[in-house]
């Protein structure tokens, strides 16, 4: 769980940079500008970035090759090359690097908003390898239901026992994941984080395992798994009920052998990562089903940390929203103190389907929005504006209800945008696709 979307400008033109940057820490980036590649490069190596969008023509480099150091330097990271002087061969060479996207100046400035907001998105999903990572500090909460798991993930820390949090989709999954990092013997080392749900089984295979040259088409040499760069340090599966059944029986031979194959190779190599596996999923109800093995299960299970949904924790919300606040106030400029007794009225009502993603999401528009020292109710989206307050909505109407009524309403107001719709909702896209099916909406 990200708590922010940060952005890295590099442009040698201090009055188009200064104009991207204002634009995007308006739409709520968190903005950092360099003048060349050698500046860019540097802050690279002390900030981890959602996306980077890079003009072509530097001072002393050129963007579409510096594409190919920014991805080697952070391979989570999106990469937008910009330029002036679009030509076919730049554009194929750029994304040949890595790159994102290849915008031209002016022919394409409708699609610079929406192109970096898609780019940040999938760097989100995907992958990212860090050595930085969140200590038990970061997690908020003073509630026992977080303060149990909290308990647990510290007991669990520093051992090498695989572990197992599980937990709806926005309980911040990935947050205790870094925290048990950051706890363990290995914090020295990479913490890689992988959403399984987000790549397709061909690409999730050559990405954990790596691949040689000559394995598949375009394989022109070998590429080193996350299974390898993690070595020494922490491997984190989140979504792991989405593998494939061919999948996890190639990760229950690492979790037993400690061996495993690049893809296409025959040569066995052998893993040395800590395993932390997360899902929103009963996996129990999917042994059942069929799809997922139970011997897989037992291995991953060996510790399990159920993290709690934010219905379940109510006395945090408060702690939760003066915290995005403050964060808030940092990237937009503001000074908004707190929030008026209505607000957390409606807050404490509201069911939070999308858990803290959402509440994280709704109080970054409400600081958006206002205008005061304190956040209003004008400033909440419709839904909860509306919200009945006196007794919670959970209790008027089952979970499935309120969670149905509250991704209509939610898609109603993006206008059937589904991509805006999950930003909003703070779930994946692929989750509200399949949530969407699931209501009949």
């Amino acid at each position: 769980m990200k708590d922010d979307k940060h952005l890295l400008i590099i442009d040698d033109e201090p009055q188009l940079r200064n104009m991207l940057a204002r634009l995007f820490i308006g739409e709520g980036y968190a903005v950092t500008t360099a003048e060349n590649g050698a500046n860019g490069l540097k802050q690279l190596r002390s900030h981890d970035f959602d996306a980077v969008l890079c003009d072509v023509r530097l001072p002393d480099a050129n963007g579409v090759e510096l594409t190919k150091a920014i991805k080697a330097q952070q391979p989570g990271t999106e990469v937008i090359v910009l330029t002036a002087f679009g030509t076919i061969h730049d554009a194929v060479q750029a994304v040949q690097n890595g790159a994102f996207h290849y915008l031209v100046k002016g022919d394409d400035n409708d699609k610079l908003i929406p192109t970096v907001s898609q780019a940040v998105e999938r760097a989100g999903r995907n992958i990212s390898v860090s050595k930085k990572t969140r200590t038990f500090d970061a997690i908020t909460g003073r509630s026992p239901a977080i303060q149990q798991a909290i308990a647990l993930a510290k007991k669990v820390a520093p051992t090498e026992a695989t572990v197992l949090l599980t937990g709806a989709t926005g309980t911040g999954k990935e947050v205790f994941a870094n925290a048990i990092h950051a706890a363990s013997t290995r914090s020295e080392k990479p913490f890689v984080a992988v959403n399984c749900a987000a790549l397709s089984r061909e690409l999730i295979e050559s990405e954990l395992f790596g691949y040689v040259a000559g394995a598949f088409t375009g394989a022109v040499k070998d590429k080193k798994g996350l299974i390898e760069v993690a070595k020494g340090g922490t491997l984190f599966l989140d979504e792991i009920g989405e593998l494939s059944a061919e999948l996890q029986a190639k990760l229950l031979r690492v979790l037993e052998t400690g061996d495993y194959l690049r893809v296409g190779d025959t040569k066995p190599l052998r893993a040395d990562v800590r395993l932390i596996a997360a899902t929103h999923r009963d996996l129990s109800q999917e042994i059942s089903a069929g799809r997922f093995r139970q011997d897989l299960y037992y291995r991953l299970s060996a510790f399990v940390i159920p993290l709690p949904g934010l219905a379940e924790r109510k006395a945090d919300i408060p702690l939760l929203a003066e915290e995005f606040i403050t964060l808030n106030n940092a990237r937009l400029r503001k000074n908004i103190t707190g929030m008026d007794d209505a607000v957390k009225e409606r807050l404490l009502a509201h069911p939070w389907p999308g858990h803290v993603r959402e509440l994280r999401n709704v109080i970054e528009r409400a600081c958006i929005l206002c205008d005061g020292p304190l956040l209003d109710v004008a400033s909440l989206p419709l839904e909860l504006q509306a919200a009945p307050i006196g007794q919670s909505a959970s209790s008027a109407l089952d979970l499935e209800s309120v969670e149905r009524e509250h991704i209509r309403r939610v898609l109603a107001q993006t206008g059937g945008n589904k991509t805006l719709a999950a930003e909003l909702l703070g779930i994946g896209l692929t989750t509200l696709y399949a949530k969407v099916k699931r209501y009949d909406l």
